[in-house]
């Protein structure tokens, strides 16, 4: 017999698992390719980054396809789940107004949607990385383990981002243009070696450069991530994770009066 604390633990996946599938109902409900959108706008976007920079300004970077694609993905997973997340308590006013409902689970069930999204891609992307002779071997074992890092980091920010918008209504907004910033600020389409040397320390302050580049160290060159480079990731990750819990949850009992 399953103790009331398990019995939570399973009500609570439960529910998870209905959210996932209702924000997969509502982002492709009467879209006739439906998730096939989560690999058209990379495919797209790795097109043009390669007829401009490969062809155009012959940028030298090996499997430069498939290194573009690992960061699109990656990039894609980050920047859909934080804007969504950001509007996930307005969204769902009905939800937030019924007693008992645990609110918190929402920004949750954001995240491991945009996980599952970059989940359904992967395939994808090994088929991009056989063809182009990557070294794929037993690193690949790593590769769950960085995901898991990843959604760590989607979920604190979602919890701040969630809860300051309903404060705060221009948070999307500014969400919307940092991460316009951040984008160029990461490696998606470039190698971190085009950064001058003098700033590459303040450059991976970044969160995103080292968990991209581990990506790539699995993906394309059959290696285990740099786990000194990821270290001071997952120490944000575990210190940001319960604070921004923590703020969310203060935020949370004036939801309902605010929204």
């Amino acid at each position: 017999m399953m103790s009331l604390g398990d019995q939570r633990v399973v009500h609570y996946l439960d529910l998870l698992w209905v959210l996932v599938g209702r924000e997969m109902k509502i982002l492709y409900k009467r879209s006739v390719m439906g998730v096939l959108w989560t690999l058209i706008t990379p495919l797209l976007q790795l097109l043009t980054f390669v007829l401009i920079f490969r062809l155009v300004l012959a940028i030298e970077v090996e499997h430069y396809a498939s290194y573009v694609l690992t960061g699109l993905l990656v990039w894609q997973w980050l920047q859909k789940s934080t804007l969504q997340a950001t509007g996930t308590i307005i969204g769902n006013r009905a939800l937030i107004r019924q007693p008992g409902f645990p609110v918190s689970i929402l920004p949750v069930a954001v995240a491991v949607t945009g996980l599952i999204h970059f989940a359904l891609a992967l395939p994808v992307l090994l088929g991009f990385l056989i063809v182009d002779q990557a070294d794929l071997g037993m690193a690949l074992a790593w590769l769950p383990l960085l995901m898991l890092i990843q959604l760590g980091v989607v979920v604190a920010a979602s919890y701040l981002l969630a809860g300051l918008n309903v404060a705060f209504r221009d948070t999307q907004h500014i969400l919307t243009s940092l991460l316009q910033v951040l984008f160029y600020l990461t490696p998606v389409f470039y190698s971190v070696e085009r950064i001058p040397a003098e700033y590459r320390d303040l450059y991976a302050l970044n969160p995103m450069v080292p968990l991209l580049t581990g990506y790539r160290q699995i993906l394309i060159e059959g290696q285990p991530p740099s786990w000194g480079s990821l270290l001071p990731v997952v120490v944000l990750v575990l210190v940001l994770l319960p604070l921004s819990y923590r703020v969310f949850e203060r935020q949370s009992q004036r939801f309902v009066e605010e929204i």
